[in-house]
């Protein structure tokens, strides 16, 4: 039986809703909503905002010359770095829940074929960053 995912009770919705208003909106209060995972929601979106320059040093680093972060969409960017920080400073979380829960949430902002593409870049650094930090 699958499972359907409403916006509102997906944190990684949220956590995406959240720093793009924080990087791309200028929000300066963030307020959190009533959530199970409240405490899981505050600690990705303040976590990748306090260590915003070290999650864009391993992007630059791990996706390569051809990317430039800032030439990919503004959504993409946002989902790149949160999930980098998970990587990173989650080890506890195995790459394919953290991969296969930001594609859920995507699927709310992103069409199929961008979300194929940013299923590899996930993947990609996943497995970079993991194996470096291993």
């Amino acid at each position: 039986m699958k499972t359907v995912f409403s916006p509102k009770n997906n944190p990684r919705v949220i956590i995406i809703q959240k720093l793009y208003g924080r990087f791309f909106n200028d929000d300066e209060q963030l307020t959190y909503p009533k959530h199970r995972f409240k405490k899981f929601i505050k600690d990705i979106v303040s976590g990748t905002i306090e260590r915003n320059d070290i999650i864009l040093e391993e992007l630059d680093k791990n996706l390569g010359d051809k990317f430039s972060l800032n030439k990919l969409d503004k959504l993409f960017q946002v989902i790149l770095k949160s999930a980098t920080y998970e990587f990173l400073y989650k080890p506890n979380l195995s790459i394919k829940i953290i991969i296969k829960e930001y594609l859920d949430a995507s699927n709310f902002f992103l069409n199929d074929s961008q979300t194929k593409y940013l299923n590899a870049l996930l993947d990609n650094i996943a497995k970079k960053l993991r194996s470096s930090n291993a």
